[in-house]
């Protein structure tokens, strides 16, 4: 592929300081997109350069306002595909509707898979994200996907915390994943066991295991409305944890999540750029992000050298 055909990175409008953060870290430049909407609302998009034959990469996190960002990627596959573009691979850090990959209740949508096939049918040939929600999504597409873990980059943050560490798992869903950075923390795990009486809606019960003058970290895929992670928070104090932090890739922070995590028991939430902060949520002085860029840029730049993506897991 690399041979035969150049690189070309667009953006849609949900993380333009992301894609430009990643071209920087690969050395190219962003190939420039128009990106208007006509007075009803309707969507127009223009590729603004050649890329017949060549390898494209298009940055678009289908994060809020979801369903814009979902049509906004959709239609410049699209315009990339007709434009004769080799090979069009869509940068999703942060794949909205991940949450509804199955039937839980009668006569609902498995939502992830009409999003899938939505991208599959405007021309994708290939689809690279972070921290999927549920791994199985990947089954869902006839093709490539490259589920990149962002664990590399808040671990390194984390060997530099004094103290002994233990992970913590907000509920029985999140042990798997807490379990891999307590292994490469060499550090304890705990669960905090929860009880959902309603979407959006949590409360946790009681503690599995032993966080008494530990630094605690509790870590999940994202953060929505911080209902989960403060009340495992506030378990971890109650049970004397020396500190407490939070962690989570994606930071969603909807409805009252600032609100929430300015009131709670951590002194710092760490957070990836997968989804850019908004001026509301700039106002939360405990979060801080860590950059994704320089993971993405080394998988798009082995992808379209045809070198192996797995080298960049732990």
């Amino acid at each position: 592929m690399s041979g035969n055909s150049d690189l070309k990175i667009l953006s849609g409008s949900a993380n333009v300081d992301l894609a430009e953060s990643i071209c920087a870290n690969i050395g190219c430049r962003l190939t420039p997109v128009l990106r208007e909407q006509f007075s009803d609302g309707e969507i127009r998009i223009e590729i603004d350069d050649n890329v017949r034959g060549d390898d494209v990469f298009v940055v678009q996190p289908t994060c809020s306002p979801v369903n814009f960002h979902l049509m906004e990627l959709c239609l410049m596959i699209d315009a990339l595909k007709r434009a004769s573009a080799r090979r069009i691979t869509a940068v999703m850090p942060y794949y909205g509707y991940a949450r509804q990959d199955r039937k839980v209740l009668p006569r609902v949508p498995i939502s992830a898979k009409v999003v899938a096939d939505f991208l599959t049918v405007a021309g994708m040939h290939r689809m690279m994200t972070i921290d999927l929600h549920a791994g199985q999504i990947q089954g869902f597409f006839n093709c490539p996907v490259d589920n990149l873990f962002a664990a590399p980059v808040f671990l390194d943050y984390f060997r530099k915390l004094e103290g002994e560490i233990v992970v913590v798992s907000p509920d029985a869903g999140g042990v798997e994943r807490a379990r891999a950075y307590a292994k490469r923390l060499d550090a304890g795990l705990a669960i905090v066991d929860k009880r959902r009486d309603a979407p959006n809606q949590a409360k946790a019960m009681h503690l599995i295991g032993n966080v008494q003058g530990k630094t605690a970290i509790v870590l999940d895929d994202m953060v929505d409305t911080a209902g989960t992670m403060c009340a495992a928070g506030q378990v971890l104090a109650d049970n004397g944890a020396r500190e407490i932090l939070a962690c989570a890739t994606h930071a969603v922070l909807s409805g009252p999540a600032i609100e929430r995590l300015d009131k709670s028991v951590f002194s710092q939430i760490l957070v990836a750029d997968t989804i850019p902060l908004d001026a509301r949520k700039k106002t939360c002085k405990k979060i801080k992000v860590l950059s994704v860029a320089e993971l993405l840029a080394k998988a798009i730049v082995n992808v379209h050298g045809e070198a192996s993506v797995s080298v960049l897991f732990v």
